[in-house]
């Protein structure tokens, strides 16, 4: 998925018989027909609609020196638990302008949950495992989801006229962010398949293939 590969953006309109709850769905493939995990889909309409902010604390864990999820969306305002599932230690930080903040060394305590209270792409790192990356993805849009393993999403929406918006941070394009104007309605069934390549080089955010012979956890 590193080498120039295009990925599919393909969202098809499925329809309910309740207007108010039209559903949007789609898939991000590669050409290979390889999917693409944790993609972020986001949908802003022309009615002002405010996000539902979730009341628990997101999570993002580490496990087998890795960020789990490697890509996790939020609302704005919401907060974020960053436990250590490892038996060893680890430091995370963010240098990032919108939210940076770091917690120093730990193992054994689930640290305070981190409010993420700006939009933005948080960039993670660990000072002590230096592979280590993960992404949160601060949105102020009041919908949005992420693809999954199969590289499959949906949203439910209200009938409007939307700004659709694919984030990844591999994508050969302006921010990692394609951009694309869609009219749901019960009139507009058809389909959309959107073309971008990916960059030449990606961190994957996985330890290195000769270390994962013999893992420190």
């Amino acid at each position: 998925m590193q080498n120039q590969n295009k990925l599919f953006f393909l969202v098809l309109l499925v329809f309910s018989v309740n207007v108010s709850a039209l559903t949007l769905s789609g898939t991000v493939t590669t050409t290979e027909g390889e999917p693409v995990f944790e993609a972020v889909i986001t949908a802003v309409g022309t009615v002002k609609n405010k996000p539902v902010l979730s009341k628990a604390p997101r999570k993002m864990d580490q496990r087998h020196r890795e960020f789990v999820s490697h890509i996790l969306a939020i609302h704005v305002g919401e907060s974020v638990v960053f436990p250590n599932s490892d038996n060893i230690q680890h430091h995370i930080y963010s240098f990032s302008p919108t939210n940076s903040f770091e917690i120093q060394l730990y193992k054994d305590i689930v640290p305070k949950p981190i409010v993420f209270d700006k939009s933005g792409v948080v960039v993670l790192g660990c000072n002590i495992h230096d592979w280590m990356v993960g992404y949160v993805y601060v949105t102020d849009a009041p919908y949005f989801t992420q693809t999954d393993a199969k590289g499959a999403w949906s949203l439910n929406l209200p009938a409007d006229d939307y700004t659709l918006t694919l984030w990844y941070p591999h994508l050969d394009s302006t921010n990692n962010v394609q951009v694309q104007q869609i009219k749901l309605n019960t009139e507009n069934p058809a389909s959309i398949e959107q073309k971008v390549t990916l960059k030449t080089t990606a961190r994957t955010g996985k330890p290195p293939a000769e270390d994962s012979q013999n893992p420190l956890y």
